[in-house]
């Protein structure tokens, strides 16, 4: 059974996102929590998000290399919302006094051009209501301490979801084998890290195929306009302000970010 206390466990993570203090995780007092556990949580602390005026406008889905499900310990992705107040654009500087320990990851995103519902969603259909691809970097971050975070820590924190930037620029899908799109990660001119699109669950399409059918167990949607963040290509980077991040991606373009320490840090 789902964890009881979900709400005292999302105010926890909520004021932790307010103060920037990060806070122990749920699995050192109780071992026990999984995946369902984890979700109870996020949707308490959604609900709190939306209160104050946020909005979701997408999904981030998580854990969708191998590499990733195995230092989990888990054979599946997970996801979380995009809210947002979290949605940057190429050449944005993203502000470190927003996060408590930020890190860089490049990703391919997908704007939802029709709605798509499952159970039973292919990864033809999905394809069929992507609008287009578009260059992305996901910053993640956590609000459980050190990073010490397991499969129900992150879940509930959003999926370690801090913010995100997308290029402007939308590439359409139908001619597009997304699995081979090459990326390249340059950290102040210097090359740092490279990866493809088959790192997410073996094909990126395969991402929006999967979340739509987990997210319609629940009764909920894709909608057209909907961002669908598909998983990090590469180890995540830290980040430190003056850094400027470039991600290089075959057919999308690029997308940059600059690091700011922000107005409080």
């Amino acid at each position: 059974m789902p964890v009881t206390d979900a709400r005292e466990k999302a105010q926890a993570l909520y004021d932790a996102r307010r103060t920037r203090i990060p806070i122990p995780p749920f699995t050192d007092d109780d071992p026990s929590l999984g995946m369902a556990d984890g979700y109870a949580v996020q949707k308490e602390l959604v609900a709190l998000l939306l209160a104050d005026g946020d909005s979701v406008v997408g999904y981030k889905v998580g854990l969708t290399s191998e590499p990733m499900q195995k230092m989990v310990g888990v054979d599946s992705p997970d996801y979380g919302p995009v809210l947002a107040s979290t949605v940057y654009r190429d050449g944005d500087e993203i502000p470190l006094d927003r996060f408590i320990a930020p890190k860089v990851e490049a990703e391919i995103l997908f704007v939802l051009g029709e709605r798509l519902q499952g159970p039973g969603v292919t990864v033809t259909q999905a394809r069929a209501a992507i609008a287009g691809a578009v260059a992305g970097m996901e910053i993640v971050d956590s609000r459980i301490a050190d990073w010490r975070i397991k499969l129900a820590d992150t879940v509930a924190d959003l999926a370690s979801n801090g913010a995100m930037a997308t290029s402007s620029r939308i590439v359409p899908v139908e001619d597009l084998d997304t699995r081979l799109i090459g990326m390249t990660l340059t950290r102040n001119g210097e090359l740092i890290d490279t990866g493809a699109g088959a790192a997410a669950l073996g094909d990126p399409v395969a991402v929006v195929a999967w979340l739509a059918n987990v997210l319609g167990e629940n009764g909920i949607a894709l909608e057209p306009g909907h961002l669908v963040m598909t998983g990090a290509l590469h180890a995540a980077v830290p980040m430190t302000p003056g850094d400027v991040f470039r991600a290089e991606f075959d057919r999308l373009g690029p997308v940059t970010i600059r690091v700011g320490a922000g107005g409080n840090a």
